[in-house]
């Protein structure tokens, strides 16, 4: 089933936004996912190209016979050197190990953390070394589907927005603008970003699950 009143929504509520939307390919809403194998494929993800992460992910997975699933016990097991193997940078790999640690303490608990707040939310992820705002906003979008939440920060809508509002601020002026301009979306940015995201060609400004 199509957001069909959010479509309508952004779509009255923000002409440009709509011409976005009416030119681009449906986006359908999602299943929620496991928290923890979507927080450790965010890292994995973080500022590389979609080919890339999945050729890195399904390395990581390898690691896991037979299924593939990364047991934060088996995660913690491994070995810098091994995880690096698989095509991690030693920063990445600490972080992946520390989001095993997290979840191993029982702080991943999907039911606890759907109940938070925005900035409950990133308060309790950010926490996690390698965690920042912008992997928080993924998980709330993606792996959540939460309806409003609004990347401001992150570049593929940033240049989005750029391209398609004529916006030529940069920095915190640039991001003000941002949200005064989508404050009109509300209750629906996390699609309308997904749109925006959508409207960009360039691969690695583009979150996978887009």
């Amino acid at each position: 089933m199509l957001n069909q009143a959010a479509i309508e929504h952004l779509s009255a509520a923000d002409p440009i936004l709509g011409a976005v939307i009416a030119t681009g390919r449906a986006i359908h809403p999602r299943p929620h996912e496991d928290l923890y194998l979507a927080l450790l494929r965010a890292i994995v993800s973080q500022q590389i190209s979609n080919k890339a992460t999945a050729a890195i992910w399904k390395r990581f997975q390898a690691l896991f016979p037979p299924e593939g699933y990364p047991e934060p016990r088996e995660v913690l097991a491994l070995s810098e050197d091994e995880l690096r193997a698989a095509g991690l940078s030693r920063q990445k790999a600490g972080y992946l190990k520390a989001i095993a640690e997290y979840n191993e303490r029982g702080l991943l608990d999907y039911e606890h953390l759907t109940s938070l707040s925005e900035d409950a939310f990133t308060q309790h992820l950010t926490a996690i070394k390698g965690v920042g705002r912008w992997t928080a906003q993924m998980l709330q979008m993606f792996a959540l589907d939460q309806p409003d939440v609004f990347a401001e920060g992150d570049l593929g809508v940033q240049n989005a927005m750029r391209r398609h509002y004529g916006l030529e601020e940069t920095g915190r002026a640039l991001q003000k603008r941002m949200l005064v301009i989508a404050e009109p979306w509300r209750p629906y940015r996390s699609l309308a970003c997904k749109y925006l995201w959508q409207s960009l060609d360039n691969d690695t400004q583009i979150p996978p699950s887009v």
